[in-house]
């Protein structure tokens, strides 16, 4: 019995040279052409892309996390709450869903999550569920009214 194993290398592009593999002398065009039916739906200019927010952690900000299914939201929803560098880190105990995500300079959540918060505007909301659930919550939760944005 004989059995065959073969191994394609990443980079491996040019079969003909030596060692199999892409020379400085092959300067061809490693991607193919885009598909000329392929219409680009989504424009974002740069000063959107490379624009900056003032979040006050000490201050009164709160970030919202709207949670879109299939888009890794469950992943990036978990690094805010346990790899973001922070002077006060949320607190994740084993065995909880939840974290705490207090600021440094007192007990008030600054982070509105499913990871944080739980599913406190139902599961999977919408923008619009949000916007009119998220003012109430963090109401309620911290026993005192505020004008929120």
């Amino acid at each position: 019995m004989l059995i065959l194993y073969q191994y394609v290398a990443p980079g491996v592009i040019n079969f003909g040279s030596p060692h199999g593999y892409f020379t400085e002398e092959d300067e061809g065009d490693i991607f193919p052409t885009p598909d000329p039916h392929y219409v680009k739906k989504y424009y974002f200019p740069v000063r959107d892309l490379e624009r900056t927010i003032d979040f006050q952690i000490k201050g009164e900000d709160v970030i919202v996390f709207l949670h879109i299914q299939k888009t890794g939201g469950t992943t990036f929803g978990r690094h805010l709450v346990q790899n973001v560098r922070l002077e006060v880190p949320c607190d994740c105990r084993p065995g909880q869903k939840k974290c705490t995500c207090y600021r440094p300079n007192r007990k008030e959540t600054w982070l509105f999550s499913r990871f944080s918060t739980g599913w406190s505007c139902g599961l999977h909301a919408d923008w619009t569920e949000l916007t009119n659930c998220v003012p109430g919550v963090l109401n309620k939760k911290e026993n005192k009214q505020k004008n929120l944005r």
